[in-house]
């Protein structure tokens, strides 16, 4: 009888494990990391060093809130990466016309490629990984046309939003957090948040209940575009300087593991935009700890890869009840 309570109490103890590790995991890995570092990262609570992961994350924050919408679409953009590389090259060429007028422009193209992404997938049919795996290609292939090399940006204002901060805290960590901000208020309360999670649920269902849903997935990977483009300036910014051969490069890992490792599930359906930044937070730390512990870089992308296995297990294990 004991045996028998006992098999019948272990489902429930391990479906209580993944719920929480789903649920809270990224956060408990956030401070996990945290605590490593502060006992074996020499300078690591210094205020410099914060400000540095901040700046370096804050890009990857941005790309990944369009990457959450998309998978809780149901989708997915590869083509992220190459945004960024698309606006460097289209604001080095239209920073003369003043930093504004380049980012307009650079939004423009992200736009661009977006509403590209969305079409094919929209309307004819293509799956999103197919789709967007061709608009990679071609959009890096376009920022190489564009400007075949690196070239120097000197700006006062560009040097400005890339370097200057408020209140001691950076333009971009603060840009970064106002978007996230938005985009958790449009999923959460707005009536294009509730249709992009039911179309993400099911899109069948979605589609006989009559929502637009065609419409729906357009604006989700034109806003992909636009937030990569958006991350692509600040970077730019930032290095002051335009690199469409490195810039953004892998960028679509980061931002799917920030995405999966937050708890929004690759299956659609549902978006957690803070766990998305907490995961984003969290690669930033993986990657500073491995390399100020003497590791060589490409271990982070094997780190990277064992958390969105663990992540998608976690998922799955817990789908299965």
């Amino acid at each position: 009888m004991a045996d028998l309570t006992l098999r019948r109490a272990l489902p429930a103890d391990r479906e209580r494990v993944l719920r929480w590790l789903q649920e809270y995991g990224v956060y408990a890995g956030v401070a996990l990391l945290l605590l490593v570092n502060i006992a074996f990262t020499p300078h690591f609570l210094s205020a410099e060093n914060f400000r540095t992961q901040a700046v370096q994350v804050a890009p990857v924050v941005i790309v990944a809130l369009g990457m959450a919408l998309a998978i809780g679409s149901e989708g997915v953009d590869l083509s992220v990466g190459s945004v960024m590389a698309l606006s460097t090259s289209l604001v080095a060429l239209y920073m003369g016309y003043g930093p504004w007028i380049a980012l307009i422009v650079a939004i423009v193209g992200g736009a661009a490629v977006g509403l590209a992404n969305g079409s094919l997938i929209a309307f004819i049919g293509v799956q999103p990984i197919v789709a967007t795996l061709a608009l990679m290609v071609g959009a890096r292939g376009l920022a190489l046309v564009l400007l075949p090399q690196l070239e120097d940006i000197r700006d006062p204002g560009m040097a400005t939003l890339g370097s200057g901060e408020f209140a001691g805290v950076p333009y971009v960590v603060l840009i970064a957090v106002a978007l996230a901000l938005v985009v958790a208020f449009v999923v959460r309360r707005t009536t294009f948040g509730r249709q992009l999670l039911a179309i993400g649920d099911s899109r069948p269902a979605a589609k006989l209940a009559g929502l637009p849903v065609r419409r729906v997935l357009i604006v989700v990977y034109v806003v992909c575009g636009v937030l990569a483009a958006v991350a692509g300036f600040l970077a730019t910014a930032r290095l002051s300087a335009s690199d469409p051969t490195s810039l953004g490069s892998l960028m679509e890992l980061s931002a799917i593991t920030a995405v999966v490792v937050g708890g929004t599930p690759l299956t659609g359906g549902r978006v957690r935009i803070g766990g998305t930044v907490a995961g984003a937070v969290l690669i930033q730390l993986l990657t500073a700890t491995l390399i100020k512990h003497d590791l060589e870089p490409s271990w982070t992308q094997i780190a990277q890869a064992v958390v969105i296995i663990l992540a998608v297990y976690a998922a799955r294990e817990r789908g299965k009840r």
